[in-house]
């Protein structure tokens, strides 16, 4: 079975890394045994520091989708990293929450 990483399922954890670095996914914790007493949710992820575009790339489904439709690649991955930017930010606001 692929699992669309170009450098193989040898590199999952490298490409796990990539993508909370990259801005692709989140890291965070929510503890409900908290509420009343601290913020349940507490963000562990920081800033991207790499391009989300290259992070893409490194996935089979990004890279073929750019090969066949590449104007309509392009629109997804912008609408894409946008999304993604706002979801961060809206972890960042939960997390500030008191």
């Amino acid at each position: 079975i692929s699992h669309g990483i170009k450098n193989g399922m040898a590199n999952s954890q490298d490409e796990a890394k990539k993508a909370v670095e990259s801005g692709y996914w989140g890291l965070y914790r929510y503890n409900p045994s908290l509420i009343g007493t601290k913020n349940p949710f507490s963000l562990d992820s920081k800033e991207p520091k790499s391009s989300f575009r290259e992070f893409l790339m490194g996935e089979v489904r990004y890279a073929s989708l750019a090969k066949a439709f590449p104007e309509a690649a392009e629109a997804l991955f912008e609408k894409t990293e946008k999304d993604a930017m706002e979801r961060l930010a809206n972890y960042k606001r939960l997390a500030e929450q008191q």
